[in-house]
Parts: structure tokens; C-alpha cells; sequence
């Protein structure tokens, strides 16, 4: 009798874990993780973007991808997609050894429910910035020509400074200051090229090609604020010197490094050169087309 019962409470305990078993089989481990975002570009061959949610204070992968059609869907951890507090999107390197995010971060919004809504400034604008929003940036700038001689081609180069109280000059660009990862650009649009003034992070600070633009003139690299002289070694199909009125002049944020030579997404401020406008003489600039990125991100 023993015996027996003990087979039998054999074959119950076998039976029960069985359907246990079964049971965790076919409960799901990933769920979908949907985004729906606005305004994103194709990186290019060198780049990807790159999904991850915040758990516990740690980045996860929720996947890369390099088309910009929207909604796309990700399979994720279920536990983990269900715990994430936060969504970050980042632009990665094609063959990336860091399996951290980049600094290159270009979205970010916190859980509220199943939905969190992104967009750039929460992560492109660097925290405890005076300015929170690209949205909130203004420029002026001149035109002149300081890196040469020639006093008949000031129509040929941008400054973006205020002479107004001149000699004492004063940055042109208020501007949000950025998070790692990005830097501001200005451009001339050229008959539809764009062509780069140099790179920058300090508005109050020549830009990053100051000394080596192949532009600008032969007699120094012109004041201490971003900008340019379009003076020489112009590109194929254009000449320089030239006359910038009639062009549009463009800040940009771009990635950093950045492998492209046109202007990234966002563009906070932009201005078509007067027809009339005054050489030396301070120009108001606008906004831009692209001040912000949004879109929604949904787990379920």
C-alpha cells in the first residue's frame, strides 16, 4: 500500500511539473516596442540608430535600424520593457566594440504608462543649460570679409557677431549649450549647396576651422566668433569671391563625429540674405525649419 501511493504521488508530482513546463512555454518572454518618430534622416552607410530603455538605471538594447518609415516594432524582454523607466535613441557606428550608447544621443522620454513621448531637446541640450530649448535660440550676423585686404568683395563672407557697438563685438548666436556628442555648424546654401562655415560648441569662440578653412584669406583667421570668408579654393561649379546676397544662412546641430558633408536634421536658425542688405552691418536671423524632434514610443 505504501508503495503504491508513493507511485502515485510519483506520477502526480511528474504530471504537475509536465504542465509547468508547458506552461512557461508558452508564455511569451518579448513583447513589442513600437516607434513612431518625426523628422529623422538616413544616416548614411557609416551610421545606425540605436533604440534602448532605461532598467534600473542601466541601458538595454531595444535594437538598431536604419530606415526612417515609421511605426517600426521591436521585440524586448518582457520583464524588462515592463521595469524601463526611460526611452533613449542614440546614432551608432556601423561596427560598434562599445556596447554602450554613444554620447551621440538624439531622443529621450520618460514612461508615463505604456507610452513615453520623445523628442531632442530633453537629451540634445545639455543639462543646467541657460537656454532649454533649440527653439529658444537667436542669431545675427554681418557680412565682411576680415581674413584679407580687399575691402571691394565684404559681401563674400558671414560673421555671426554683433558690431553694433563697435569696436567691441559681441556673439552673434544664443544658443543652448549642447550635450557631448554635438556640435553646432553653419552653413551658405549655394544654389541649393550647402557649403559649411565650420563647426562650433562656444558662440563666443572662433569655430573649429578657423585657422585651416581653405576659404578664407591670406591674411589672418578673422575675429574670435564663428564664421566665414568665401574668398578662394571654392568648390567645383562655384567661385569665389562671391556675393552672399540672395543665399540662406543656416545653423545646424550635427552628431559628432559626423561622416556627412550636408547639414544634419535639425536646424534651429536660418535666413535668407537680404537682397539690399548693408555689408558690416548686423542682420537678424530667424527661425529655423527643424527646431525639435518628437515622436512616441509604446510597449505592449
Amino acid at each position: 500500500m505504501i508503495k503504491k501511493t508513493f507511485l502515485g504521488l510519483l506520477a502526480f508530482s511528474f504530471f504537475a511539473v509536465s504542465c509547468s513546463s508547458d506552461d512557461d512555454n508558452n508564455t511569451s518572454t518579448t513583447s513589442n516596442l513600437t516607434l513612431n518618430l518625426q523628422g529623422l534622416e538616413a544616416l548614411g552607410s557609416d551610421y545606425v540608430y540605436e533604440g534602448w530603455i532605461i532598467v534600473n538605471g542601466q541601458p538595454v538594447s531595444t535594437g538598431t535600424f536604419t530606415s526612417v518609415a515609421f511605426p517600426q516594432t521591436f521585440s524586448v524582454n518582457t520583464q524588462q520593457l515592463e521595469n524601463a523607466t526611460t526611452f533613449v535613441l542614440s546614432i551608432e557606428p556601423v561596427v560598434d566594440p562599445d556596447p554602450a550608447p554613444a554620447a551621440t544621443k538624439l531622443l529621450a522620454g520618460d514612461f508615463s504608462g505604456n507610452v513615453a513621448n520623445v523628442n531632442s531637446d530633453n537629451i540634445v541640450v545639455g543639462s543646467g543649460s541657460a537656454l532649454t530649448s533649440l527653439g529658444a535660440s537667436t542669431g545675427k550676423y554681418i557680412l565682411a570679409t576680415p581674413t584679407d585686404m580687399d575691402d571691394t568683395n565684404e559681401s563674400s563672407g558671414v560673421w555671426f557677431l554683433d558690431n553694433t557697438n563697435a569696436p567691441n563685438l559681441v556673439a552673434g548666436l544664443n544658443l543652448p549649450t549642447l550635450s557631448d556628442g554635438w556640435k553646432y555648424e553653419g552653413w551658405v546654401v549655394f544654389d541649393g549647396t550647402p557649403i559649411s562655415t565650420g563647426t562650433f560648441t562656444n558662440a563666443e569662440a572662433a569655430d573649429d576651422n578657423a585657422a585651416t578653412s581653405l576659404f578664407k584669406g591670406n591674411t589672418g583667421n578673422g575675429p574670435g566668433y564663428p564664421g566665414e570668408d568665401y574668398l578662394q579654393n571654392a568648390p567645383t561649379g562655384l567661385t569665389f569671391p562671391t556675393d552672399l546676397k540672395g543665399r540662406t544662412v543656416v545653423i545646424s546641430v550635427e552628431p559628432y563625429p559626423d561622416n556627412s558633408s550636408a547639414p544634419f536634421t535639425l536646424k534651429p536658425l536660418a535666413h535668407m540674405v537680404p537682397a539690399n542688405a548693408m555689408v558690416h552691418t548686423v542682420i537678424n536671423m530667424e527661425d529655423g525649419p527643424v527646431e525639435n524632434l518628437m515622436g512616441s514610443v509604446t510597449r505592449n
